[in-house]
């Protein structure tokens, strides 16, 4: 059997299994959004969990592969900084959008229209990176109709939205555009994401710099709409007791967004983020079954959402099962030629980094500081827990234990052949 083959094939396996593990961290981290029905400003609640997002970025990395492997790794290709910083701001402005959506048409309707974002990188990742470029008429074929099935199922959620949801049609048009707009930018952010992988960054390094560009940015969205400093401390203060949970929301996406990640550099972005929009099978469970979402609406509104799902699914399935063929990865080649040649990069370690093998790794003790920085995350997750009370929300907990149980056994099956496969590059 050709290596060649057989190493592509393995890296493909593992991109989708990746972005299926992505679709269930990324689906469970939007649960703690639903505070917002409570009273919570959406800009508090994204906020709380930017902020258990920046612990998880730096934690997560440090643990897998050291402080000293991530600097390497970020001097190796200081260029991307810039890139990460700006994918980090998209995130945050597209994740504030959501809540808002979620507050005006509720967790399983808003899923599926902003993971419209797939069209978006889908057409970023053709446009930018020679996505499909060289690839068949079958592939082309399942790119295009689970293209169409996306458009269509978000269409068919947004009149079920608007005409069987219950809210008012200003109301329910606000959540609509909220998360159309959410789904843009999150589309947008996968530049930045691309660029970085066919550099050869590896991805925890990536996110490293990604959460600062994220927290800047709801910090200033907060203070400027929550009406200053003193108002925005206030507001954490009174939500004290809620923002364990919000931190704990912003770790799962994390996770979530690391496998998503993984998806990328390894299948593409036109067909990783349409597999990691499978968080919309998640998002209705959590939504449907925990939260009763779907409770209050018709036979015919309740028909229609989840006909728009399950039309929405099939196609991000559709765009995944697309293999490239050996012709398109010659166009991704010259795509990433050209990064080498632009920023003066060493093609040959990019393209092992490509392969899946770790060309900066180095031995070495780690650093002590590094237990501390886990340490200290902990130490925040346990101080918040302590301050922690339960949600005044209504929740199903038989289905909330088997979600979340489901979605631990998929990370340590797929982190496992990361590891193995990888070593986390």
């Amino acid at each position: 059997m050709n290596p060649v083959k057989t190493s592509a094939r393995s890296l493909h396996s593992l991109g989708v299994m990746s972005g299926l593990a992505a679709g269930a961290w990324l689906g469970m981290a939007e649960a703690p959004t639903k505070l917002v029905t409570v009273g919570f400003s959406p800009f508090l609640i994204s906020l709380g969990m930017v902020v258990g997002v920046f612990v998880a970025r730096w934690t997560l990395p440090t643990a897998l592969k050291g402080t000293g492997y991530v600097f390497r790794d970020l001097r190796e290709k200081s260029h991307l900084v810039v890139w990460a910083i700006l994918a980090g701001a998209l995130w945050a402005i597209a994740n504030t959008l959501t809540i808002f959506a979620i507050r005006d048409v509720g967790l399983s309707i808003a899923f599926p229209l902003w993971n419209t974002n797939s069209l978006v990188g889908l057409f970023w990742g053709w446009l930018f990176f020679n996505e499909l470029r060289g690839a068949g008429a079958g592939q082309w074929g399942k790119v295009l109709g689970g293209s169409i099935a996306i458009v269509a199922g978000a269409c068919l959620l947004a009149y079920a939205t608007s005409q069987h949801g219950g809210q008012s049609p200003s109301r329910a048009a606000a959540g609509i555009a909220a998360a159309l707009g959410a789904g843009l930018l999150w589309g947008t952010m996968y530049i930045p994401y691309r660029k970085a992988y066919i550099s050869g960054m590896n991805p925890l390094s990536f996110v490293t710099v990604f959460t600062f560009g994220e927290l800047a940015t709801i910090l200033t969205l907060s203070v400027v709409f929550e009406g200053g400093v003193s108002q925005l401390l206030q507001g954490i203060q009174s939500a004290s007791a809620a923002l364990f949970w919000l931190f704990l929301g912003g770790f799962c996406w994390v996770i979530g967004d690391l496998f998503q990640q993984y998806a990328a550099k390894y299948i593409g972005i036109g067909r990783g983020i349409p597999l990691s929009n499978t968080n919309q099978l998640w998002g209705l469970g959590w939504g449907a079954l925990v939260f009763a979402e779907l409770s209050g609406k018709g036979t015919a509104g309740q028909v229609l959402i989840i006909a728009g799902s399950a039309i929405m699914i099939a196609g991000a399935v559709a765009i995944s099962l697309a293999e490239a063929p050996a012709s398109e990865q010659s166009s991704w080649r010259k795509a990433m030629m050209r990064e080498c040649d632009r920023y003066a990069l060493d093609s040959a370690r990019v393209e092992a980094a490509l392969r899946g093998e770790d060309p900066i790794a180095e031995s070495g003790g780690r650093r002590w500081w590094e237990a501390v920085i886990v340490a200290a995350a902990v130490g925040i997750f346990v101080w918040l827990a302590l301050l922690a009370e339960v949600p005044p929300l209504a929740m199903n907990s038989f289905w909330a234990w088997l979600l979340g149980i489901a979605t631990l056994i998929l990370l340590g099956v797929v982190a496992s052949m990361l590891w193995k496969r990888t070593r986390f590059s």
